[in-house]
């Protein structure tokens, strides 16, 4: 991002921030990187004047749950090019996970990530292991890799099948004021399968994983989190039974906090049998069933799950385009989130835009403690301009990422971002 002294407004945009109960017609003024203020007497003078008449400005998007591949397998995305797929996505902020090759377990590791993203598009945090190796055999250096400014710590892509190790790592992130985001999946009851076990895998002869893989796993953890009072962040969540362990344990006063993905919102594994076993379509957690997805969106609508995260795992067309079983879990997400989400969810009258922006940006800036999801005076002016009725086609060839796995292509979307700041700096301007 560059340094260069800047002075921009804002103007007539319908002005959401839920963090300071802002829904008003009115401008921002942003001066050297940061929000100057919000409305007060207007002074266009010597300012950049954008106008957002008849636009949405909302703090920029934050991705809690991102794969970017670098060190180890540059071929599939590296920092540079995950950075500039996001702010094409409207994201401002996103949160890299651990498992890299090598993988990021140690303090070293998670200064490598921010050293190569110091001049990346946006802004970059790490997530680091929890278990050396994300092997889940012993704990990581947790206390030196907080200092060394990871988020959280994540073995995400392999659950910590150890209960009493579970318990020793949220004892250990509680002392540090920090959160164990965790991949729930009880290996053994997922039997290596490659979709949703049910009636469509029973029909098409494929070995299936189970809904329960994913909860009894959930429940496990609930109940060690709740034993030591410790927080507990539930990644890409997919099945009805886990919604309900979740909203119960909030009822509780269990310090629990947890994601879905657009994906899991939208599709179901009847997908996977209507495109002919693309390999699109399989990812982990798998798609489900559409009481899955049903009870998904209402937890989203009533607050039980708090955040939206893409869950972008970038593969090289090489990996990805393999028959159905072979073919490695995982789609990109930052490029078509903001506009599935949009057309799936806020034109269906399912979430509003302020619950969107909450979703999308306010609620995982809090659970990971960042400097984002606000258009605080003084807070830097990451900030994304939405037509919400601007329609589009999803066209993989042209995506930012490296990588182009996504079963979305040639989806027809309404609404999308038509501008991207990230610290003052105007990075993609789709403005007519």
């Amino acid at each position: 991002m560059a340094n260069k002294e800047n002075k921009i407004v804002i103007k007539n945009g319908r002005v959401i921030d839920p963090a300071n109960g802002i829904d008003e017609i009115t401008d921002i003024y942003i001066k050297d990187h940061t929000i100057e203020r919000i409305g007060g007497r207007k002074n266009f003078q010597g300012y950049e004047v954008i106008d957002a008449t008849d636009k949405i400005v909302i703090p920029g998007l934050v991705d809690m749950h991102v794969h970017l591949r670098e060190p180890g397998n540059e071929e599939s995305e590296t920092i540079h090019s995950g950075a500039r797929a996001a702010v094409e996505g409207g994201f401002t902020t996103i949160c890299c996970m651990a498992n890299t090759k090598p993988f990021i377990d140690n303090a070293e590791g998670v200064r490598f990530i921010y050293d190569t993203a110091a001049d990346a598009d946006c802004w970059v945090y790490p997530l680091a292991g929890v278990t050396k190796g994300l092997q889940g055999k012993e704990l990581t250096e947790m206390t030196d890799i907080a200092y060394a400014g990871a988020i959280a710590f994540s073995d995400d892509g392999n659950p910590i099948e150890d209960g009493q190790l579970m318990r020793n790592a949220l004892n250990y992130a509680k002392m540090l004021d920090m959160t164990i985001t965790v991949h729930e999946e009880d290996k053994y009851l997922a039997q290596n399968g490659h979709m949703n076990e049910g009636e469509i895998s029973g029909k098409l002869g494929m070995v299936g994983m189970p809904p329960i893989a994913e909860s009894v796993m959930i429940s496990r953890d609930l109940q060690i989190a709740e034993y030591i009072d410790a927080p507990l962040h539930i990644c890409h969540v997919s099945t009805a039974k886990s919604v309900g362990l979740i909203r119960e344990a909030k009822a509780k006063g269990i310090k629990v906090t947890a994601e879905v993905t657009p994906h899991h919102l939208i599709l179901t594994d009847k997908s996977v049998a209507d495109s002919e076993f693309d390999s699109n379509f399989k990812m982990n957690p798998p798609l489900r069933t559409d009481d899955d997805v049903k009870a998904l969106r209402e937890g989203i609508a009533d607050g039980t799950i708090d955040a939206i995260a893409t869950d972008h795992a970038p593969h090289a067309l090489h990996y990805k385009d393999r028959d159905f079983n072979n073919a490695p879990f995982g789609i990109v997400g930052l490029e078509t989130a903001l506009g599935l989400i949009l057309t799936e969810l806020v034109h269906t009258k399912i979430i509003d835009i302020p619950q969107m922006i909450e979703l999308m940006s306010l609620r995982p800036s809090q659970i990971y403690d960042l400097p984002s999801g606000t258009l605080s005076k003084g807070a830097f002016a990451d900030i994304t301009i939405l037509d919400i009725d601007q329609e589009w086609t999803v066209d993989s060839s042209k995506f930012k990422s490296i990588s182009r796995n996504t079963p979305f292509n040639e989806w027809k979307l309404k609404g999308r971002n038509v501008l991207t700041m990230v610290g003052g700096e105007v990075l993609v301007n789709r403005m007519k």
